[in-house]
């Protein structure tokens, strides 16, 4: 717990020991940043017994189809690890030649959604592509993590990702970066009114600032707000200690802490 609160960082990557430094060192040369912690499971789990983080949604990106079965048995097996501290995602590809299969393995794993990322995996939301992949998930009660947001690109943003809002009305997607990475209040403008999206504060505190984030939670509501901070890039004691001074109530904390994540991802 962290000052009285129970806490679950609703987005964290985490990847094999022997491709970890590999896989952050890409994603820091995609955003030019530079990630705070090592992307490995002992990583996250000390930086939980640092931070009083009680649990962690964990979670990994396809590149090629040929990733999804292997990436998926990898985050199953570190949540059989860590049962009592971690909630599986999995991932998909919309270039499978068999999407329905792999979103039936990744259930018989026990994942409780799936993670996107439509700028690195180089496809447009509203591809047609991927209305296989939101007909399952839909169909299955599968949340989709989102990766949302890219001034530099149009796969991702806000014009994007409403048509399928739209039309998936009882499909959740959950928006990472507060629904738009680099265009936060753009996106929080222009996505809050969709009920069936929520977000996460992911990549977003440590780039945009409190100020800035503070407005997005604010058009979003607390309801449909999750703390995650994109492990490894981003760091759970700075970002914790952020949003407690934005000034929110005991019920919005718990929500946007603990409540709404475990809500959304089945967290026992």
């Amino acid at each position: 717990m962290v000052n009285g609160y129970k806490v679950i960082d609703a987005h964290c990557h985490i990847y094999p020991q022997k491709i970890a430094e590999a896989a952050v060192s890409a994603t820091d040369k995609f955003y030019n940043t530079t990630s705070t912690h090592k992307g490995t499971t002992d990583a996250l789990m000390c930086q939980m017994d640092k931070t009083g983080v009680d649990k962690a949604v964990i979670q990994s990106v396809a590149t090629t189809p040929k990733q999804v079965s292997s990436i998926n048995h990898f985050i199953k097996d570190e949540v059989l690890k860590n049962p009592d501290r971690f909630t599986g995602l999995g991932t998909l590809h919309p270039d499978s030649s068999d999407i329905e299969a792999d979103v039936n393995e990744l259930i018989s794993l026990g994942l409780k959604g799936v993670k996107l990322h439509p700028d690195i995996q180089r496809f447009k939301i509203d591809d047609y592509r991927c209305l296989k992949i939101y007909e399952l998930c839909e169909k299955h009660k599968l949340p989709i993590l989102m990766h949302t947001g890219d001034y530099r690109y149009d796969y991702s943003n806000p014009n994007r990702l409403s048509p399928i809002l739209e039309i998936y009305k009882d499909l959740i997607i959950v928006g990472a970066h507060l629904g738009g990475w680099s265009i936060w209040e753009e996106a929080s403008k222009t996505l809050s009114k969709y009920e069936n999206l929520y977000v996460d504060t992911s990549s977003s505190i440590n780039f945009a600032g409190g100020e800035v984030c503070k407005r997005a939670i604010n058009n979003y509501g607390t309801d449909r707000v999750m703390f995650a901070t994109d492990f490894p890039m981003g760091d759970q004691g700075f970002e914790l200690s952020e949003i407690f001074k934005m000034g929110f109530n005991k019920s919005d904390l718990e929500k946007i802490f603990y409540l709404n994540a475990a809500k959304i991802y089945s967290v026992k």
